[in-house]
């Protein structure tokens, strides 16, 4: 969206990219004045024509819209253009002479200057639906209040600043949450219900108002070993920042706004959203994803013990079936051992099958006892698969490498390739893999038939059955042997 403004701004005015910025930093803070004023805001910029466009437009969460519709690229007209030449004129923040009639509507419309240092780079209107309004209670008069000192620091150049923290992070509060008025020595002035309850989840069992939220919360943290320690600076709103206050019985995220008049600070807005289930759940799943990674590193150490003993096992017996037998058991093991290495580094039940694709190939080309050269390529991209398709796949491909080094190349030598394709499909049944081995040795052998083949076959032929796939060998040109599989891929999403 940003990208897309920026365009369109850089396409039709003669704003600078600094003075787009500054657009978008505001964007990125004004659902909090919109929230504050019960009101609509409306952003406009002058046009190369010399016009005025509407750019963006919010409604508030908290009172009724203005605009039913989306005004954005709708242009400026009568009365309100006037309103919006005179505020560019004048620098000041203006109001219409009086209410005007909209559907039956009485709306009160003020044009507030966005300033870039000295220069007025757009227009901010704000429409507030005055039929909606009764006798105003104490809440709707101390967001109005708070949200007049942030229309003045934006006529004066002062709000937002480029280093505040946005309101987009994930379970960052908002007005709706709770909001407290600070006073310039961090005295609680005002505080929401929503506000008082978060601080009470968090142990404070006194009142609210009147007291410094700074000695509040380190009273209810005085038993905490670890505190945040952004919280000082935002509890007592010296600073636009963030900070989190958790106790044994709650957690609450602040956000601090320092409200300020000629460049002196003379308050703060703080914003509390009370987030202890939503830090118990982050907990719960942090907790699950440490286990799942621990089962999965601890199945692959088990995995490389039994190699290790089929290894030494191995080694004990001559030359022979029964030895040969141990060595594909320990490659198989490895083969397995190594997807659990990966998805033990990983957050969920799904790998990037590239690395142990990659890995695998290059693992039996490299251990080939041959006294002729083998090499490998892997072309295309299998993507993340689902846990349960990559131990299959990687079984596939290892068997199938082993008997491409065996069977092709031992003698001859040459180029072992793994070629992949992946297929999107609709109807959420999954994506399908289209993979070929190919090597360029000694080809098929006469009588070949993959029914009556060894075990390594037997299993490729189970397990891609198993991945709702086919087989096919057949004769690569000009010479040597390839092998066709295609594979339907299980959703990434189970749900």
């Amino acid at each position: 969206m940003a990208s897309v403004l920026a365009e369109q701004l850089n396409r039709e005015t003669t704003l600078t990219e600094s003075q787009i910025e500054r657009i978008h930093v505001l964007l990125g803070e004004w659902q909090l004045l919109s929230d504050l004023s019960f009101a609509d805001l409306v952003l406009w910029v002058r046009t190369r024509a010399g016009d005025w466009r509407a750019v963006a437009h919010v409604r508030p969460n908290t009172g009724q819209m203005v605009f039913f519709e989306d005004i954005v690229g709708q242009h400026a007209v009568g009365d309100r253009s006037r309103l919006l030449e005179r505020a560019l004129d004048e620098g000041a923040i203006l109001r219409r002479g009086g209410p005007i009639l909209d559907n039956d509507h009485a709306i009160r419309e003020e044009a507030v200057p966005l300033r870039d240092g000295d220069q007025t780079i757009a227009l901010l209107t704000r429409h507030t639906n005055l039929t909606a309004l009764r006798t105003p209670s104490r809440l709707e008069l101390s967001y109005q209040g708070l949200a007049a000192a942030l229309v003045r620091m934006i006529a004066a150049g002062e709000w937002p600043g480029a280093s505040a923290p946005t309101g987009s992070r994930r379970g960052a509060p908002r007005v709706s949450d709770g909001v407290i008025h600070l006073g310039v020595d961090g005295i609680v002035l005002y505080a929401s219900p929503n506000a008082m309850s978060a601080i009470h989840r968090l142990g404070h069992p006194g009142e609210v108002i009147g007291e410094q939220l700074a000695t509040v919360f380190a009273d209810v943290l005085r038993d905490q070993a670890l505190v945040d320690e952004a919280l000082a600076m935002v509890t007592m709103g010296r600073a636009a920042w963030r900070a989190d206050a958790t106790t044994r019985s709650g957690s609450v995220a602040l956000r601090a706004i320092p409200l300020t008049e000629g460049g002196e600070r003379v308050g703060a807005i703080v914003l509390l959203r009370d987030v202890t289930d939503l830090r118990r759940r982050e907990h719960e799943l942090l907790s699950k994803e440490a286990t799942v990674r621990e089962i999965h590193h601890r199945v692959k150490n088990n995995l490389q013990t039994v190699a290790a003993l089929l290894r030494l096992q191995a080694r004990r017996l001559p030359d022979g079936a029964g030895r040969s037998a141990l060595d594909e058991a320990v490659r198989r093991v490895g083969t397995i051992a190594l997807v659990h290495e990966t998805l033990s580094h990983g957050f969920d039940e799904t790998v990037d099958f590239d690395e142990i694709a990659r890995r695998g190939l290059h693992a039996i080309v490299e251990v080939a006892t041959t006294d002729v050269p083998i090499g490998s390529r892997v072309e295309g991209s299998f993507g993340r698969l689902r846990a349960e398709d990559a131990m299959s796949l990687a079984l596939v491909i290892s068997e199938l490498t082993q008997n491409a080094v065996e069977h092709g190349l031992r003698e001859t030598g040459g180029t072992v390739t793994l070629w992949v394709e992946r297929v999107e499909e609709d109807g959420g049944d999954g994506d399908v893999l289209q993979v070929a081995i190919e090597d360029d040795g000694t080809g098929i052998p006469a009588g070949f038939r993959p029914g009556k083949a060894g075990l390594g076959t037997q299993i490729v032929n189970s397990l891609v059955q198993g991945l709702r796939g086919a087989i096919r060998w057949e004769d690569a040109q000009p010479h040597g042997t390839r092998v066709r599989f295609f594979a339907r891929l299980r959703p990434l999403d189970p749900a």
